[in-house]
């Protein structure tokens, strides 16, 4: 186990200059990364960066935000952290796409420097476990196996799922196929390298499936493909489900209009908010000129976490580190604490509300809440 140093490395000495206390966001802002998602995730970053500033920062010095654009891609992450590590930030947050916080979470941990993971889910999100990386979002297998859940309940256990090659996508599958085969569930993949759209309707007559998971980027190929089935005759009863949440976001409606209605995905978000939720709610509407996703909710979190943290441990980043288990915050979405939970290899938050959730096909911007985990 990768442990905190001590005494901590210069690089990550407290400063007593009153200068701003700096912490890197790596955020997804242009292709090909999900630059929907980003732009939520950096909003609530923003927002609550601005709300502790108006609270009288860090013991009287500004937080500030050092922003770099992942753009989805690995070694862009990871070359990032690098350069942030420099730079002498005290911790590194955000970062949405799996693979990508992999790369972060994998460098950071090399490097001693605190990363708090805002939005991916992949399990093992560094290979070995580590003290340095914590994460808000639930663990891919938590909120899968929430879905599948939601699968056999609707009545589903012929379930196709048109995927792309991913260790993301390839984790979810089997996550899948091992929670829903004790269960009677038979999972069929489908490789979206060898099929068109057309060809995927095909495969799902033929295969008898009742439900066609979309585990694919968006919006090619999942627009081209929920566009085919919708015009398919032969599957009007086959629900289609995104459980990575490809419908979250406005796009996905102004791309397919009332095609995209009645695809559930999950998201990580509470029934109803508390006081706290509720006020974040309405400024991040405010910020954003539209409804704000579970994902904006996820990084005005991780900045209340880090704040809290730097209050109380200042901006050593060992001590960050070493404060993960000690974590306490009324979040928006609940209390935040972090522990050990079996097969994971950070500090995790157990757990964030989950919801299945779908688009409404009378209003597709109003959102049905069909099952909670």
């Amino acid at each position: 186990m990768n442990t905190p140093p001590s005494p901590p490395s210069p690089s990550g000495a407290e400063r007593t200059d009153g200068s701003a206390v700096q912490i890197g966001a790596l955020v997804p802002l242009t292709r090909p990364g999900w630059a929907e998602a980003g732009q939520h995730l950096l909003a609530g970053l923003e927002l609550a960066v601005r709300e502790v500033n108006d609270g009288g920062g860090i013991s009287g010095r500004p937080l500030e935000l050092v922003v770099r654009d992942t753009a989805a891609d690995p070694q862009r992450a990871a070359a990032a952290v690098d350069e942030l590590a420099r730079l002498g930030v005290a911790a590194v947050a955000g970062e949405y796409h799996s693979v990508v916080a992999r790369a972060a979470a994998a460098r950071a941990d090399a490097l001693g420097l605190p990363f708090l993971c805002s939005s991916a889910v992949l399990d093992a999100l560094t290979e070995q476990p580590t003290e340095w990386v914590a994460r808000l979002a639930p663990a891919q297998s938590h909120g899968w196996q929430v879905y599948a859940d939601f699968l056999l309940g609707a009545g589903h256990t012929r379930i196709a799922v048109a995927a792309q090659p991913s260790v993301y996508w390839a984790s979810g599958t089997r996550i899948l196929r091992d929670y829903l085969a004790p269960r009677g569930g038979t999972v069929i993949e489908l490789d979206m390298r060898a099929l068109t759209p057309t060809a995927v309707c095909d495969e799902l007559v033929d295969h008898r499936a009742t439900a066609l998971l979309l585990l694919v980027g968006h919006p090619e190929p999942a627009v081209p493909i929920v566009k085919a089935v919708r015009r398919d005759e032969r599957l009007a009863n086959v629900m289609m489900g995104a459980p990575a949440g490809q419908p979250e976001f406005a796009e996905w409606t102004a791309l397919l209009g009332d095609d995209g209605a009645a695809i559930p995905f999950l998201r990580y978000l509470p029934e109803r908010f508390g006081p706290l939720g509720a006020r974040v709610e309405a400024a991040l509407r405010e910020r954003l000129a539209e409804a704000p996703s579970f994902v904006a909710f996820e990084g005005y979190d991780t900045v209340a976490v880090l704040a809290d943290v730097l209050r109380s441990h200042g901006a050593d980043r060992a001590r960050i580190a070493e404060a993960w288990p000690r974590v306490a915050v009324e979040g928006t979405r609940g209390r935040i604490q972090f522990t050990r939970t079996p097969g994971i290899s950070v500090w995790q938050w157990t757990w964030a509300p989950v919801q299945v959730v779908d688009r409404d096909p009378a209003d597709p911007d109003r959102f049905r809440v069909r099952h909670t985990g």
